[in-house]
């Protein structure tokens, strides 16, 4: 039981962890930025939406509005590696 107790806490602990590309210049206007879940129980929507928080402040701080060129998510099953994963291509017009 205190295993099981453990491997809850632990599994809650890391869901919030998340590995992010950081704004990536891919050509003139162009930007990429990509966020994972750290575990397949990460909810990809919350991923979506702190990509896009993140991306609009970015283009706010240029004094310009963000612009979603393109956008992929991962497909389940998020086993082995394959976790919940939101990739966004923007312009900041």
């Amino acid at each position: 039981m205190k295993y099981l107790v453990f491997v809850a806490c632990l599994s809650l602990c890391l869901a919030g962890c998340a590995a992010e590309s950081g704004i990536v210049r891919t050509g003139q206007n162009q930007y990429l930025l990509s966020k994972r879940g750290a575990t397949g129980w990460s909810p990809i929507e919350s991923l979506r939406v702190d990509v896009l928080e993140q991306a609009g402040q970015y283009c706010t701080s240029q004094g310009k509005s963000l612009n979603v060129t393109n956008e992929t998510h991962s497909k389940p099953p998020y086993l082995l590696g394959n976790f919940p994963r939101v990739t966004i291509e923007f312009q900041c017009k």
